[in-house]
């Protein structure tokens, strides 16, 4: 198997006659950021891009989603999915949360840890999201049973744990420390939150990670040529336990975060992230037949669709019609991942 198989970043920038994926998408997000100034002068009145809150908001908005989206990307480019992503969100808020209330709180679930250090909660949190994405390559791998049901079963099973962990109920009343994490900081007079901060660090690791190290050229090649990877001696099952491992941290990471935004944990949080993300990845040139991806596309495709959110907000779009608007540009994202695969296997 040769580099020229695997359409990796390797591959891309080795390439002299195309530019990076990512100058293509980095257009579409400006002509979208573009529409909705114009609108905003016609429709509104005002300016949809000169506004440091509404900024502010929308890379908070993405920062969740682009967490769980540079999981997913990975697992998408080994041609597999992640369905229960949202789900081990919602798993990972309510244990992070249970483990970081104050004494304060007369019906705390463990009154003995109430007022420990958040990082107990936090690695807590993470432990959880690591070890359902383990389970999650484990089924696979082991099984051979399809990601997506391996997957879905996982998104059933941690949203009904997430549910019976409290019966149900919210987890409320957190200690200052561990709602730092979604605090916001001033930078240079912008309103910068911290799991801005954390999705940016999490992209360039796995950038990096992915561009620069065998893990990414195992992950490349086995979503390229399962066959090939294998007769090259590349460990597929050990490789994609690591791949949802991976994918299931950092979605415990987003749980963490969410958990510390909203000051709560709430055994419905993180519904649908999964199907957020996947759009992210593939908006951002992820293909889902595997093989193809970059972090950095993955990236500039969450922001796009914090960009619609916010747009259609601003321009006061009705929510049905925002997930109809929503629904055609994914499906459309889909149609050119499978034009350019055609091209490509023609070329």
């Amino acid at each position: 198997m040769t580099t020229n198989d695997v359409a990796g970043p390797a591959s891309i920038i080795g390439s002299k006659k195309r530019l990076p994926p990512e100058v293509s998408i980095l257009a579409v997000l400006i002509g979208i950021a573009l529409v909705f100034e114009i609108l905003g002068w016609i429709l509104v009145g005002d300016s949809f891009l000169m506004n440091k809150q509404r900024l502010s908001i929308i890379i908070l908005q993405v920062s969740v989603i682009g967490i769980i989206s540079v999981g997913v990307t990975q697992v998408i480019i080994t041609g597999g999915v992640d369905l229960s992503s949202g789900s081990v969100v919602g798993l990972v808020a309510m244990v992070a949360a249970s483990l970081a209330q104050t004494a304060a709180n007369p019906r705390a679930v463990y009154p003995s840890l109430t007022d420990i250090s958040p990082i107990f909660a936090i690695l807590a949190g993470l432990g959880v999201g690591l070890l359902a994405g383990w389970i999650n390559g484990f089924i696979i791998a082991k099984t051979k049973i399809p990601p997506f049901i391996a997957t879905l079963g996982m998104m059933v099973s941690a949203r009904g744990i997430a549910k019976w962990y409290t019966m149900g109920q919210p987890v409320a009343l957190l200690s200052d420390k561990f709602t730092w994490f979604g605090k916001s900081f001033e930078v240079f007079g912008f309103p910068l939150p911290l799991p801005v901060i954390i999705f940016l660090l999490v992209a360039l690791i796995f950038h990096i990670a992915l561009g620069y190290t065998r893990y990414g050229k195992f992950t490349y090649a086995i979503g390229a040529n399962q066959q090939a990877a294998r007769v090259s001696g590349i460990n597929i099952g050990n490789h994609l336990v690591k791949v949802y491992a991976i994918a299931g941290l950092l979605s415990g990471l987003a749980g963490v975060v969410t958990a510390a935004r909203a000051a709560s944990g709430q055994p419905n949080m993180g519904v649908a992230y999964e199907l957020d993300a996947i759009a992210a990845a593939v908006i951002g040139g992820t293909s889902l037949s595997g093989g193809v991806g970059r972090i950095s596309g993955t990236v500039i495709g969450t922001i796009i669709l914090g960009v619609l959110t916010s747009g259609f907000t601003f321009l006061k779009v009705g929510a049905y019609y925002q997930e109809i608007i929503k629904g055609i540009i994914i499906v459309a994202a889909v149609v050119i991942d499978q034009q350019r695969q055609n091209r490509r296997k023609k070329a």
